[in-house]
Parts: C-alpha cells; structure tokens; sequence
C-alpha cells in the first residue's frame, strides 16, 4: 500500500528568488492528488521538493517539513533513500537511449548494487505489466533500444523504471503533455490502475484530466497554494475566486 504525504510549511528559492511560500498540505495514501495552476507558479518546484530533486539544481533550496509515511524528507535521511520511496516520472519521456528495454527498467535497481538475474527478470516483468506494457515488448526486451519505442510507450516505460524500485509514491510532472490522445488515455487508464499500490501526486495543464484521474486538486498560483479540496467540489464550487477565475478561463 501507499503512504501519504503531509508537507508544513515548504519554502523553496532558486538562489535569492523565492519559487514556493509556506505550502501547507496532504496528499492521502492511496489516491491521485492533482496540482493545476498557470506556468510559472511553483507546481513543478513543489513535485520536485518532495523528492529533493529540487536541490540538484544549482543555487537551489527548500526549507519546511514534507513528510512521507513516518520518513522524514528534509531531516537525516539520505537524497537516495528518498527518492527509492518516492518514484518520478517527468514531462518528457526520458529513456537510456544507448539501453534495452530491459535494462532501462532494471537501471535504479543494478545502480543499487542488485544483481539477482532470477529476481531481475521478476521484477522488470511485474514493473512492465504494473505499466501495462509488457504484452507490447515482451517478444523485444533485450533486442530493442528504449528509445526504439513510440512516445507513449516509451513514457509507460518511464513509469515501469520508477515501479521497479518499489517506491511508495509516485511523482508525474505532466506526464502526458508531450502525448498523443490515444497514449494519453493509456497513461490516465494506468493511473487508476496504480492508485491501487501507490499515491500519486500529478502536476497537469489539463483541467479535464485532473477531473477525470484526480480524487484530489490543488490550485497554486504565484507559488502559493490557494486551496486544496476534493476535485468535484474544486471544479464545481471553488472556495476562492482566484482558482474559480483560473478554472473559468478568465487567467491562466
């Protein structure tokens, strides 16, 4: 099962200019939380504080509490346990191109020192099936590049890499923004499917798509969040006239 994720007051700069202020927040276990919100306004930096990635860039710093379960993000425990709880799959389809399917799921798991073929072979299949992409590859997993594989496959294989270190909770920075409907619709179907085994945090530009993967949605504007609530109630009834102007269309 998932655990959830309680943030208290996160902060975060790039260098002297302030990206996120004091962003207070749950996002339960188990369940799709949505973040929607114009560009620029800190949905991305926020997904990226969750899992340190944040830090990676130069300059860059959070401060405040995120919680996930009973770890502790930003207090004692390493960058690399975090994010071997906490998988994240990006905008972008990002597979090692020079890689074979195979070992692009395998990668995170022979970076950590795990090299049991039997139990290899295991998991790259339930991370493929977990993916809904293993009857499209099996016949091709050691013959076939990553890169070889259509944009939504290869984007359903991103998602099988970061299945296959057994995380608890699953990042997706517009994960369907570079994608065709048809393939968007696969990667909505598999959110459904994972919400079952993980909690799902997904930034997205399309209002229609949070409503329909989401159980869960957060307006942030400016890099503040301006309310949280159950979807319906978010695209129905909003309780601030910002996200009611921003989900009208009137901004954004």
């Amino acid at each position: 099962m998932g655990v959830g994720i309680k943030v208290d007051k996160l902060n975060a700069w790039f260098g002297k200019t302030q990206a996120l202020y004091d962003i207070t927040m749950d996002a339960p276990a188990n369940h799709a939380t949505a973040i929607i919100g114009p560009s620029g306004c800190g949905k991305s930096t926020f997904v990226r504080c969750l899992n340190r990635m944040h830090e990676t860039v130069p300059d860059a710093r959070a401060a405040g509490r995120v919680q996930i379960g009973e770890l502790d993000v930003y207090n004692g425990t390493s960058a690399v346990q975090i994010r071997r709880r906490i998988g994240m799959v990006f905008q972008k389809p990002n597979p090692f191109p020079t890689m074979s399917i195979y070992d692009n799921v395998a990668a995170g798991l022979k970076l950590n020192g795990f090299h049991d073929h039997k139990r290899l072979d295991e998991i790259v299949e339930r991370s493929l099936k977990l993916s809904a992409l293993w009857d499209e590859v099996k016949d091709s997993l050691r013959k076939k590049s990553g890169a070889s594989l259509s944009g939504g496959q290869q984007q359903r294989l991103c998602i099988a890499r970061a299945l296959a270190v057994e995380p608890q909770v699953l990042l997706m920075d517009e994960p369907c923004s570079a994608l065709d409907p048809i393939s968007t619709g696969k990667i909505e179907e598999l959110i459904f499917q994972l919400k079952e085994k993980f909690t799902i945090v997904i930034v997205t530009h399309n209002m229609q798509q949070a409503s329909r993967v989401a159980e869960f949605t957060g307006f942030f504007l400016l890099g503040k969040l301006i309310e949280l609530d159950k979807t319906e109630k978010i695209f129905t009834t909003p309780s601030d006239k910002r996200t009611e102007d921003y989900i009208t269309g009137r901004f954004g």
